[in-house]
């Protein structure tokens, strides 16, 4: 029974608990993240590995994808992607990884950027501090695609347009931003990309006509475009300002075999390269491999053998390993042994198989060999 449960249902329970019990269930239906709203979801998560005390600090910033938000307000994952990637690093430095992630579901990238970054920048300041990463922009996009999808009338597509100029704007400065500010020995810092949350649900036309020809529009077809933009230009800067990239798209929206026949893993075929321009990166998503995306509800690792990546909300990653607390009632801090203290071929067994598992060794692949 939970804590809301058993003040409700208690014999004797005074009104001022009622009271209060009635204020915060006020206060967690306002803050869900579908509604637009905010919703501070930090975590301190140790690996404890045995045999050592030396201890070093991934530190993450981000909306509900790193807070690891799985439709809770008073909890989340607790190996979301930024953990999964700290167990990968414990086993190669033989080290105690503290993951510590800043995050606010609902928070479009100004948010991140100026309350999470700017804000709490203290805490990749700590001299332990080896890593720093972050992810923002899906909430922009996911509020685009709502204000697109409720129009009628003329298509509008400026609030595809301005998503993809936020976007843009707050990923350059946070990059910039966290190369003045994080401790200077710091070894690692990647930003991690967008994977197409709703993909097949977006398969269907528009309520509005377009301006030119006077009738409705495919969703997917206007809102694959601005995604691989924003994508394109997450790596981009971060090739231009000393970033890595985890190009989660690539990892989430394609299979891992070669189903067109090409010669190319189908992942592969479409991540981002350095080097690329925008132009031809967009057409390599969007018409040379467009055949190959899939729903990341199913993502193919073979030809016969499929996995889940996206929760039942059809946007946030698929998890294993618990929950901790995260949410109206605070963060938490806490420690525990590695689910795997070695990694064969630089991979857990579940690196494929759930969607923050799969993000996390996207992460690691980056990962110094040394601290």
């Amino acid at each position: 029974m939970n804590k809301f449960s058993s003040i409700l249902l208690g014999q004797r329970t005074p009104r001022r608990a009622l009271v209060r019990c009635a204020t915060a269930l006020a206060l967690a239906a306002s803050v869900l993240p579908a509604t637009a709203s905010t919703l501070n979801q930090n975590v301190s998560w140790t690996i404890d590995r045995a045999g050592t005390t030396t201890k070093y600090r991934v530190v993450a910033y981000g909306d509900s994808i790193y807070a690891g938000y799985n439709g809770s307000t008073l909890n989340a994952a607790k190996y979301s992607a930024p953990t999964v990637d700290a167990e990968y690093l414990s086993a190669l430095w033989n080290a105690d990884i503290e993951s510590v992630r800043r995050a606010k579901s609902g928070a479009v990238a100004s948010d991140v950027y100026n309350n999470k970054i700017v804000g709490e920048a203290s805490y990749m300041q700590a001299s332990s501090t080896r890593v720093v990463t972050f992810e923002m922009c899906g909430n922009d996009g996911l509020q685009a695609r709502t204000a697109f999808k409720g129009q009628s009338g003329t298509c509008d597509y400026s609030v595809l347009d301005n998503a993809l100029a936020s976007c843009k704007t707050y990923v350059a400065k946070a990059m910039d931003y966290i190369n003045a500010n994080a401790y200077a020995g710091t070894k690692l810092k990647i930003i991690s990309n967008l994977h197409y949350p709703g993909y097949a649900a977006d398969n269907v036309q528009s309520s509005c006509k377009d301006a030119g020809t006077g009738a409705t529009v495919n969703l997917r077809d206007k809102f694959l475009p601005a995604l691989t933009k924003m994508n394109y230009w997450m790596c981009e800067y971060a090739r231009q300002k000393g970033f890595r990239c985890a190009d989660n798209f690539a990892q989430y929206m394609a299979a891992d075999y070669d189903s067109n026949g090409d010669g190319q893993v189908d992942s592969d075929a479409i991540r981002y390269v350095a080097g690329d321009t925008e132009a031809a990166y967009v057409t390599r998503i969007t018409s040379t491999y467009r055949s190959t995306l899939r729903d990341a509800n199913t993502h193919f690792v073979s030809a016969s053998s499929s996995y889940d990546y996206i929760q039942s909300d059809d946007t946030h990653p698929t998890y294993n390993g618990g929950t901790v607390t995260a949410g109206l009632f605070g963060g938490s801090t806490g420690s525990g042994a590695p689910r795997y203290t070695s990694f064969s071929g630089g991979k857990s067994p579940i690196w494929n198989q759930y969607g923050h598992e799969r993000m996390g060794w996207a992460l690691s692949v980056s990962n110094p060999a040394a601290p």
